[in-house]
């Protein structure tokens, strides 16, 4: 006798998904919105953008097929702040304001230092998108995310000195960039 939904065949198979799907959503929605209330100015976006991860999720064809979720779901994640960010940019764009001066209410820091600091995170980032991958979500995960390296490594299934030797050549290339950038 089969449930209401079925047991077999392709219902039973998008029970297990819709299991799965709901199982990372319950283990992994709090981490993921404290990851994006940290990187946000709009708190109020936060559930849109968790919303995003698990939409990107949901569109996989077999998510009990990933090895690594909380990788996974924290590399998707930054991915959906980098989307955003392009997004917001070829907008800006779109409507003719190339200000790169945002609005800060109170702030006691002059608008050239808030600048300088834009400018040097615009070059932290563009440093980092010419890492490979790889090398790249280490530093993240382990640098702006503070995770633990022999978790890193866990994460990425290597050993913790491969894991040491892609942060410490991000590191270098970071360096670099933002060395060349303080001497002009």
């Amino acid at each position: 006798m089969k449930s209401a939904r079925g047991m077999s065949g392709e219902d039973g198979e998008l029970e297990g998904r819709d299991t799965v799907l709901a199982r990372l959503a319950r283990t992994y929605d709090r981490a993921l919105g404290r990851f994006f209330e940290r990187r946000v100015q709009t708190k109020a976006d936060v559930p849109d953008l968790v919303q995003e991860v698990f939409l990107r999720l949901s569109r996989m064809d077999d998510p009990s097929a990933i090895e690594k979720p909380e990788h996974f779901l924290f590399v998707t994640a930054a991915n959906v702040l980098r989307d955003r960010a392009r997004r917001d940019m070829a907008q800006r764009r779109a409507a003719g304001d190339e200000s790169l001066m945002p609005e800060i209410e109170g702030s006691d820091f002059p608008p050239d230092r808030v600048l300088e600091g834009k400018q040097a995170a615009e070059l932290l980032a563009a440093a980092l998108r010419e890492l490979p991958e790889r090398t790249r979500d280490i530093f993240v995960l382990r640098v702006l995310e503070g995770m633990k390296m022999v978790d890193v490594a866990r994460a990425f299934s290597i050993s913790t000195r491969a894991a040491e030797k892609h942060q410490a050549k991000a590191l270098a290339h970071v360096t670099r960039a933002l060395g060349d950038w303080r001497h002009h």
